[in-house]
């Protein structure tokens, strides 16, 4: 089969690039080993962020690098033997986490996320998923007075780019969510973001919507990607395929592909966990709720009530190693009325990042008609519809919506 573009990997991004792309009139294969949103697509928090200006960072503060050291931060884990592989890109991510950097990357990042809720709405409408998604914004809890105040500190940034967030006192949280318990000191709602019952469930309605616009869904192994003279190949269930340009939108798979064309790209994963619960008797939430100092976030979905967990360092196919959700699930007991678990064995992903948390979106250097969309780390689900609207827009010849040069891969050369 020939096509003009093959699309490698159906998560939140290739489906959202696959998306843009049929809009223009090309035709387009979307390829995965796996259904659309069945991997890191599914299992995260569902937001629809607009006001995260500020990344995970990595702790500066050499109290905040024992407690992770020596286990005490619930929001952090890591794998012995994963540590001298990953040093190196730690080292770079706590350089780029320093306060001067973390204020360039706000800067290139609102860039993105003045689009994300926009688009995100064009594409819901487009594929009828409207009924997954939710306004509200999320809530932050603080157990300290500390940590409050490094919240209070990110104030004036966020409403220089018109962000709205608002502290609010212990009873006002527990107005907007009453089955909460008074275990925190403070809170901060912030109204801009939106979120979803399905992140796993937008992302199929998107391949759906792709395949009326005449697309084309294939199962397939990306790792069978190769150069055909001047396009390329790849080989599905169905047959192979054959097209001029590949994108890669691979998640936290992409180097297995890309490393084999002789690209070296500094692309980690963070791992994560999450797990739905019931509620007892009539507890609801009616959106996400971050417990920032206890890392985790507990939010409504189709499941129950979804616990994902912060980040843990280790080897992308490491046996899964829970720790963080048995250590937050105490945590969150206390402050919402968890019941039973809803599924025998915990769900786990892996978020692709690179050390200075900016995606790459663009061509890939020296591969000519390869263009990847990778390394999105803790907000892939948020960014997934404009990275395909700027990615199809750079493809195409087009005027790009805002400065793709953040986001090309050269800065890594």
């Amino acid at each position: 089969m020939k096509t003009d573009t093959i699309v490698l990997g159906a998560g939140i991004v290739g489906t959202s690039v696959a998306h843009h792309l049929a809009q223009r009139g090309r035709s387009v294969v979307l390829v995965d080993r796996r259904g659309p949103g069945e991997e890191t697509s599914y299992g995260n928090a569902g937001l629809v962020e607009r006001a995260s200006i500020y990344p995970v960072a990595f702790p500066r503060k050499i109290s905040a690098l024992l407690d992770v050291a020596l286990g005490r931060n619930p929001a952090a884990n890591y794998h012995w033997d994963a540590l001298p592989r990953l040093a190196p890109w730690m080292f770079a991510y706590w350089r780029a986490s320093s306060p001067a950097r973390l204020l360039d990357y706000a800067r290139h990042m609102e860039t993105l996320l003045a689009f994300t809720v926009d688009e995100h709405d064009r594409l819901a409408r487009a594929a009828e998923a409207t009924h997954f998604f939710r306004d509200g914004g999320w809530l932050k809890l603080y157990r300290t007075a500390a940590g409050l105040d490094v919240e209070r500190s990110e104030f004036p940034l966020a409403r220089s780019y018109g962000l709205s967030a608002r502290e609010v006192s212990v009873d006002e949280a527990l107005k907007m969510e009453p089955s909460l318990r008074p275990v925190f000191t403070g809170a901060v709602i912030w109204s801009d973001p939106h979120s979803v019952s399905s992140p796993g469930g937008v992302t199929q309605a998107y391949a759906a919507h792709f395949a009326e616009l005449g697309g084309e869904v294939r199962r397939g192994d990306a790792r069978t990607l190769a150069r055909l003279g001047s396009g390329w190949m790849v080989t599905t269930e169905e047959g192979p395929v054959e097209a001029p340009e590949v994108v890669v939108a691979l998640g936290p798979w992409a180097m297995d592909v890309l490393r084999p064309f002789g690209l070296r790209l500094p692309l980690e994963v963070k791992r994560g966990y999450h797990m739905h619960y019931h509620a007892e008797g009539n507890a609801a939430l009616s959106r996400p709720v971050l417990d920032e100092e206890a890392g985790y976030v507990i939010t409504p979905m189709v499941g129950g009530i979804r616990l994902t967990t912060g980040v843990e360092f280790a080897r992308r196919d490491a046996p899964k190693s829970p720790v963080q959700l048995d250590k937050t699930e105490a945590l969150a007991r206390d402050l919402f009325p968890l019941g039973a678990r809803a599924e025998p064995e915990p769900w786990m992903g892996s978020r692709p990042a690179f050390p200075d948390m900016l995606p790459v979106i663009g061509p890939a250097p020296g591969q000519n008609g390869m263009w990847l969309a990778i390394g999105h780390q803790h907000l892939g689900f948020t960014l997934g519809p404009i990275t395909g609207r700027l990615l199809a827009e750079m493809m195409s010849g087009d005027v790009p919506c805002t400065d793709p040069a953040p986001f090309s891969a050269e800065r890594f050369r």
